[in-house]
C-alpha cells in the first residue's frame, strides 16, 4: 500500500518545493490581466489592472509598429499580429512566447473564431487572409484577396462573426467578403462587390449582426446586415462631408474602436474635427459632434453614458469625453504625448491610456477624471484587456 502512494506523494512534494523556491508562478486567474503593445522594442507587457502594476515583459515578437492581438477562449493566451507578418502565441500567465510563425510580408491584424479553434490573419502583402489552428498555429487555409478581374487587394477590417465566420474588406477592389470557416481547411466565401471606394477598416457589432466598412475614397460607410445577407450591402451616412471640405488626413481613424451607446452609434469622421452620431436601428444620421481634432478612436465606457475620443497629430496629446445625453464635450484632458489607444476595465472603474512619446501608461478614474497612477512602458500603443476573450468583434 505504501508503494502505491509513493509516486503521487513525491510529485506533490516536488511541486510544493518548486513553488516555495519561486520556480512556479503564483496561481492566479487571467480575468484582470491585460497586454500592452510596446511598438519600438518588439515586446509586450502583461499588466494587472486590479493592482495597477506590470507583471511581465515578453520580447522577440518582431515589428509591432501596427500590432494588434486577440485572446484565446480561456483568456490564457494572446495571439499577436505583427506588422512584419509574424503571428505569435503568448502565454500571459507564464509570461512567455510559446509559438511563432512568419505568415506574410506585411500584416495588420486578425481575429479568432467564435469557438476559439481558428486564428485568422489579414494581410497587406501578399494580400488575403490565412487561417491557423489556434493550438498549434498550423496553417489551415490560404484565401487570396483576388477579385473577378484578377486584381489583388490589401485586406482590412477583419472581424469575427457568430458561427465561426469572418468578415473583411478588400481595399483596392472595394468589396466585402464573408468566410464560413466551419470546415477550416475548405472555407466557403460569399462576396459583396461594389460596396464603395477604398474601404480602409471595418468592424462588427458586438452581437455580430452588422458589419460596417469605412470608406476612404468617398463619404459614407458600407453596412452589411448579416441577418439578411441576401439584401446586400447598403450605404449609410452618405455625404457627411458635403458641407465641410475634408482636411488633410494625418492618421486613419480606427473603426474597431467604435461605440454603441444606448440607441446610438458614434464613429470617427475622416478628415473632420467631429464625431458622427447615428441611430443604430435605422442607421440614419443624428448629429456631428465638434471635437478638438481628427478623431482616431471613439470608445464608449461600459455604461454607454460617456464616449472617449483621442486624436491624430498634431492634437494627439489630448483626449476628450462626450456626454451621450447632451451630445457635448464635457472634459478635455492632456494626459501625455501621443496618446495612441484607450482601454476600459470590464466594469469601467478605470481607463488606461498609452502615451507613446512619454513612454508611459496613464490610468485614469473615468468618473472623476483623476489620474490614479502612471506606469513605464516602451513606446506603448495598443492596450487589450482580457474581457475581450468573451466579446465578439474584438
Amino acid at each position: 500500500m505504501m508503494a502505491r502512494w509513493t509516486r503521487p506523494l513525491m510529485t506533490l512534494l516536488l511541486t510544493l518545493t518548486l513553488a516555495a523556491c519561486g520556480s512556479v508562478p503564483a496561481l492566479r486567474g487571467s480575468g484582470d490581466l491585460g497586454v500592452v503593445i510596446e511598438r519600438a522594442s518588439g515586446s509586450v507587457q502583461v499588466v494587472d489592472n486590479s493592482h495597477r502594476q506590470a507583471l511581465y515583459r515578453i520580447r522577440g515578437l518582431g515589428d509591432l509598429s501596427h500590432a494588434s492581438l486577440v485572446y484565446s477562449r480561456d483568456a490564457r493566451y494572446v495571439y499577436v499580429f505583427g506588422r512584419d507578418g509574424g503571428l505569435s502565441k503568448v502565454d500571459i500567465l507564464q509570461g512567455q512566447q510559446v509559438a511563432r510563425v512568419m505568415q506574410a510580408g506585411n500584416s495588420i491584424g486578425g481575429a479568432i473564431s467564435s469557438d476559439g479553434r481558428i486564428i485568422a490573419a489579414q494581410n497587406y502583402t501578399p494580400g488575403g487572409v490565412k487561417l491557423f489552428d489556434a493550438e498549434t498555429l498550423v496553417l489551415l487555409a490560404d484565401i487570396p484577396a483576388v477579385d473577378a478581374h484578377g486584381q489583388v487587394s490589401k485586406v482590412v477590417g477583419l472581424a469575427d462573426l457568430p458561427g465561426n465566420r469572418f468578415a473583411f474588406s478588400l481595399f483596392e477592389a472595394g468589396e466585402i467578403w464573408v468566410v464560413d470557416a466551419n470546415q477550416p481547411r475548405q472555407p466557403t466565401i460569399r462576396k459583396y462587390p461594389a460596396i464603395g471606394k477604398n474601404p480602409y477598416d471595418g468592424l462588427a457589432s458586438s452581437d455580430g449582426r452588422y458589419y460596417i466598412a469605412g470608406l476612404f475614397g468617398e463619404d459614407g460607410l458600407a453596412l452589411l446586415d448579416t441577418w439578411q445577407p441576401d439584401a446586400g450591402v447598403r450605404r449609410i451616412l452618405p455625404g457627411y462631408r458635403k458641407d465641410d471640405p475634408a482636411l488633410p488626413v494625418y492618421k486613419m481613424p480606427h473603426l474597431r474602436g467604435w461605440s454603441l451607446a444606448g440607441d446610438y452609434a458614434f464613429l470617427p469622421a475622416i478628415g473632420q474635427h467631429s464625431v458622427l452620431m447615428a441611430d443604430s436601428r435605422s442607421w440614419q444620421p443624428v448629429a456631428q459632434i465638434p471635437v478638438y481634432g481628427q478623431p482616431v478612436f471613439v470608445m464608449a465606457d461600459p455604461s454607454g453614458r460617456r464616449v472617449w475620443v483621442n486624436f491624430a497629430f498634431p492634437h494627439n496629446d489630448t483626449v476628450q469625453v462626450i456626454d451621450v445625453p447632451s451630445r457635448t464635450v464635457i472634459q478635455t484632458l492632456k494626459p501625455g504625448k501621443a496618446i495612441l489607444h484607450m482601454e476600459f476595465t470590464g466594469r469601467g472603474d478605470q481607463v488606461w491610456l498609452s502615451s507613446r512619446d512619454d513612454n508611459k501608461l496613464v490610468v485614469i478614474d473615468p468618473h472623476t477624471f483623476a489620474t490614479l497612477t502612471e506606469l513605464p512602458a516602451d513606446s506603448p500603443s495598443g492596450i487589450f484587456f482580457s474581457w475581450r476573450a468573451h466579446r465578439s468583434g474584438m
